[in-house]
Formats: structure tokens, C-alpha cells, sequence
């Protein structure tokens, strides 16, 4: 299993096999599960049994990136994350923020967060001058856009060259402002097409031999919908585990899941199976 080490420079974390990011929306407006977790009774609950099912990271987060959604104010944010933040630091779970400010991810990481999950794609130098001040990884996501427009007519020359080129681009740029690790993430459903993503889920063995580790998130896309006809999302888990599973054998780091705990079980059963007899 995948697990990590606090040194003197940071958070260090070393791959082995997959690990599960469950996710922890403390919103009232995200696209599947908007409103289910924003009381923080609510939150903790869900967290903790995530945690208990063997996931590695919580990814917490205080403003929906739906497509079409709305910013919400720095204040809006930390008001709904910091408590849950506070309340989980010493469960002994990695806590992960999902923000596009820097000014929430430095109060997270103050107040025990482990990692940022940037779906701003580190574009902002004061998200990489934050996370590398904490010594803090950053997972790094393409989106084309912003989540407003994203979806407005998403286009590519060659999406599988460019993505991969700025996400590696994005890693080189972070690691030389001091960041101590980098995930790249592909960005599923965030300015892509269906076809833009079953190209990007196909070429993933080309992103994951390189020497940063790669998160997938495809969690009740509408991918899903477009593949096998699941118009309501919160029916999507299982063809959220197919597209999973690939990216695990395609040498994926973490799934970024909302049904958290049957991921544990689904990759523990194909590592089995991956096992020599």
C-alpha cells in the first residue's frame, strides 16, 4: 500500500500499487453529493468511515468545480473546510484541500492539511510559493478553462500532447519553486469531451512511467453517462470502478473516488489477482 513520511523538508510520499483519495465535499452545490456532508457532523462521519475502510486521503473541499459552477469567496470556503480540517488532523488520515486560492490552501495547510489538490493546474505562483513554504505536495490538474465555461466546446489539436505537456510543463515549474512532490492529474471531464477522455484514460501508461505520480479522478463523470447511459450521477459508481481499475493497472498512484470504500475492496482484489502465484 502506498503510505508517506514527514522529513525535515516536507511530506514525502512513496507509491506503491494504488491508494484511494475519498471525497469530502462540505458543499452545497457539488454535481453528485452537494449538501450530504456540509453540516460537520456530516463530514466528520463520512470521513471517518471512509478512513476506517482503508483510504489513504481525504480530499476536502469548500467549492464546487461542477461545470457551470459559481466561485464562492475565500471566506465562504475556509469557513466550511477549516473545522473539518482541525477536527481530522490527528485522526492519522493524510488531508488533502481542493482549492484554486492560495490564500485557502495556506490556511488549510496551517491548520493540518497535508497536501493541496489545485484544479487551477499550479498556473497561480503563489500556490506553488504556499505549498512549497509548508513543504506541502501539490497535485497538479489540467482543466481547460475555468469551471463556469469549461464545457463550452472544449477543443484540442492533439489532447493527449498538449495535456501531458503541460501537466509536465506545470510538475518542472513546481518542483523548481521548492514544492517536495507533485501528482499529475489528467483532469477527466474538466474541458474535455468523451472523446478527450477515453483518448486521455487509453495513453495513461505514457503520463505514469515518468517520474511523478498520477491521480485519476473519473468519479461519477458524465463520461460515464455518454458510455453506458447513467443520466443521474449518484448512479455511476460502477462504471466509476471500471474506469478506475484501468487507471490502476495503467500504474495510476491514486483514484480520487466518492464511493470510497468499495475502491479499498475492488484494488485490494486485483492486487491479489496481480500477485505471482
Amino acid at each position: 500500500m502506498p503510505g508517506g513520511e514527514r522529513g525535515a523538508d516536507g511530506w514525502r510520499v512513496e507509491w506503491r500499487g494504488t491508494a484511494v483519495m475519498g471525497v469530502l465535499n462540505v458543499t452545497p452545490d457539488s454535481f453528485s453529493d452537494g449538501g450530504q456532508h456540509f453540516g460537520l457532523g456530516a463530514a466528520l462521519a463520512c470521513a471517518r468511515q471512509m478512513h476506517g475502510a482503508g483510504v489513504l486521503i481525504l480530499d476536502i473541499g469548500g467549492e464546487s468545480t461542477r461545470p457551470g459552477a459559481e466561485p464562492v469567496p475565500a471566506d465562504t470556503e475556509l469557513d466550511r473546510v477549516l473545522p473539518v480540517i482541525r477536527e481530522l488532523k490527528e485522526d492519522g488520515v493524510l488531508l488533502s484541500v481542493d482549492t484554486l486560492k492560495p490564500e485557502v490552501a495556506q490556511a488549510a495547510l496551517r491548520a493540518g492539511a497535508h497536501l493541496v489538490n489545485d484544479v487551477g493546474g499550479g498556473r497561480d505562483p503563489e500556490m506553488l510559493r504556499v505549498c512549497s513554504d509548508a513543504g506541502a505536495p501539490l497535485c497538479i490538474m489540467h482543466m481547460q478553462g475555468e469551471p463556469r465555461t469549461m464545457q463550452n466546446s472544449p477543443h484540442y489539436g492533439d489532447v493527449v500532447a498538449e495535456v501531458f505537456a503541460f501537466l509536465r510543463g506545470q510538475a518542472a515549474a513546481a518542483r523548481a519553486a521548492g514544492v517536495p512532490d507533485v501528482l499529475l492529474d489528467p483532469g477527466i471531464g474538466f474541458g474535455k469531451t468523451r472523446e478527450h477522455n477515453l483518448a486521455l484514460l487509453r495513453a495513461l501508461p505514457q503520463l505514469t512511467t515518468g517520474p511523478d505520480g498520477v491521480l485519476v479522478g473519473a468519479s461519477r463523470k458524465r463520461l460515464i453517462d455518454y458510455l453506458a447511459d447513467v443520466p443521474q450521477a449518484g448512479d455511476r459508481d460502477p462504471g466509476t470502478l471500471a474506469l478506475h481499475l484501468h487507471a490502476a493497472r495503467s500504474g495510476a498512484a491514486v483514484v480520487r473516488a466518492h464511493a470510497a470504500a468499495a475502491h479499498v475492496q475492488a484494488l485490494r482484489v486485483q492486487a491479489a489477482l496481480d500477485l505471482p502465484g
